[in-house]
């Protein structure tokens, strides 16, 4: 894997005589290796450098698996060229849709959800190695607060999720205190947000988890390259590089040894998901218990489709009785995009992707491995930062359903956008996936659950563009709210807690 260094450190420490003795020109056996890989210009202006930001070049290039960094690019210009198998929709006796389920079925799912929670065969693994830029924010995008009446952060109305679910198993198994169901969670961040997360969570004590119940890890990072698969070099002395994708997850698991560490904790299923989400279920016992039912590889909550135009990948089938994947709204011909299914009255290809997965630990190995030997990864043309200014190249970076091709059986499992998909991307002002629009989300479907547990609303502003907040620590899913609700009025918007 490759990480990235801070280049000011770097050179101050070259300076300060923590690196050898400036050199007065390259290691030739470095020049050699880089010329086999067609790499040697990153020695270019090497004349021009300080014997500092020599130093720092060499141990630059030192850090960097050249030979798998190699193998990638190749890899991936190569597999640009071959033509894409046709897609077909997705069978329906892959997908639970809302409307077929029974309560029994929910019932029955959500009690070996919990059970397999209270047995610890549960991980929850977050993907949270974005800033939150778009957002008009240099922090990571979970410290963010949408403007809840609580204040509480993306983080920690998830960690407060994990606490609500680990009591609920351990109610639902007669074990007491939830002290004695313990979900453990891991936390991806990438070089930019790594330092930044782990103080957040140390400085806000874990938000009452446990400390050592969450492990973060780093994703990596790799070299940004031109169209002719050359690096673009961002200093003289420093390689452009940028974060592998979500889809980094898999290589991160598996050279940070946290695959062997689930083993070790007895964990079997693992639940991921994106950290921009404002209404994401983590850990979900009704999602746990639907998968080990259907006993599959790989598992994604879907949502349908609002619109044939909107901007989301969909779950399709590649090639004849192939694998179910994710294509990009981008690759979806209009005429496809647009085809209904004569029989549902749905959108022929109308399950989008949301990023809520879940996944056998076998199967996650088995994706580690697979994605590392194929070496494919999706190419993005980008503006780079590099000694000419910012120049036109290419990002390489991996999804996380990179993952779905290699599954041998994949089920699909649909939600309401309303009740579990809250999307905070843009920033205020943008047409969608906002702070604001995702505040109300989270609003409008607890009000809707005080309500039906019998509370009433007072509210000085027009009830659609206010509500009432409920711990996460109170409810999971708006049940045990009767006791706090019933006969109650509450002054929209204010929090409900205990």
């Amino acid at each position: 894997m490759v990480v990235g260094i801070d280049s000011n450190t770097a050179v101050a420490a070259a300076a300060n005589g923590a690196m050898p003795p400036s050199l007065i020109s390259p290691p030739q056996a470095l020049v050699e290796r880089l010329k086999d890989y067609g790499q040697e210009d990153v020695f270019a202006l090497w004349d021009e450098l300080s014997p500092e930001e020599r130093q720092f070049l060499v141990k630059e290039i030192e850090s960097l698996d050249l030979s798998r960094i190699d193998r990638i690019i190749r890899c991936s210009l190569r597999s640009q060229a071959l033509p894409v198998a046709a897609i077909e929709p997705v069978p329906e006796s892959c997908v639970s849709s809302v409307e077929e389920r029974t309560m029994e079925e929910r019932e029955r799912w959500w009690k070996m959800g919990l059970k397999a929670i209270s047995e610890g065969k549960l991980g929850v693994l977050l993907l949270s190695g974005g800033q939150g830029t778009r957002l008009g924010s240099s922090d990571p995008k979970g410290c963010f607060n949408i403007g809840l009446p609580s204040g509480k952060s993306l983080f920690q109305l998830q960690a407060e999720r994990i606490l609500c679910v680990q009591r609920l198993a351990a109610q639902a198994m007669n074990e007491g205190s939830a002290g004695s169901v313990t979900i453990h969670w891991y936390i991806m961040t990438s070089p930019f947000t790594d330092d930044a997360t782990r103080k957040f969570f140390e400085s806000h004590k874990y938000f009452g988890l446990e400390a050592d119940q969450v492990t973060f890890f780093q994703q990596g990072t790799i070299p940004c390259i031109s169209k002719d698969g050359r690096y673009i070099m961002e200093t003289p002395f420093k390689v452009a590089k940028s974060p592998d994708g979500n889809g980094g997850v898999y290589s991160a698991l598996k050279y940070s040894k946290l695959l062997e560490d689930m083993a070790a904790r007895g964990i079997k299923y693992i639940d991921c998901y994106g950290v921009d989400n404002a209404l994401v279920r983590v850990a979900d016992p009704t999602f746990v218990g639907y998968f080990i039912d259907k006993g599959v590889a790989a598992a994604a909550k879907v949502v349908r489709k609002a619109y044939p135009q909107e901007k989301v990948g969909v779950f399709v089938r590649r090639g004849k009785g192939g694998p179910l994947t994710v294509v990009e709204y981008s690759e979806l011909d209009q005429s496809l995009a647009s085809a209904i299914n004569q029989q549902t009255g749905r959108l022929r290809f109308c399950w989008s992707n949301v990023c809520l997965h879940m996944f056998t630990l076998d199967f996650l190995n088995q994706v580690a491995n697979g994605l590392e030997k194929d070496s494919i990864y999706h190419l993005a043309e980008k503006k780079i930062p590099s000694i000419h200014g910012y120049t036109m190249g290419l990002k390489l970076e991996q999804f996380i359903f990179d993952a779905f091709p290699y599954a041998p059986s994949t089920a699909l499992f649909e939600v309401l956008r309303e009740e579990e998909f809250a999307p905070v991307k843009n920033a205020n002002g943008s047409n969608y996936d906002t702070p604001d629009s995702a505040r109300l989300l989270v609003l409008r479907l607890h009000t809707r659950w005080v309500v039906a547990a019998g509370g009433f609303l007072t509210h000085s502003v027009p009830l659609y563009a206010t509500g009432v907040e409920v711990s996460p620590l109170c409810s999971y899913v708006g049940e045990n709210l009767e006791p706090i609700c019933r006969g109650r009025t509450f002054h929209a918007p204010c929090e409900i807690t205990f």
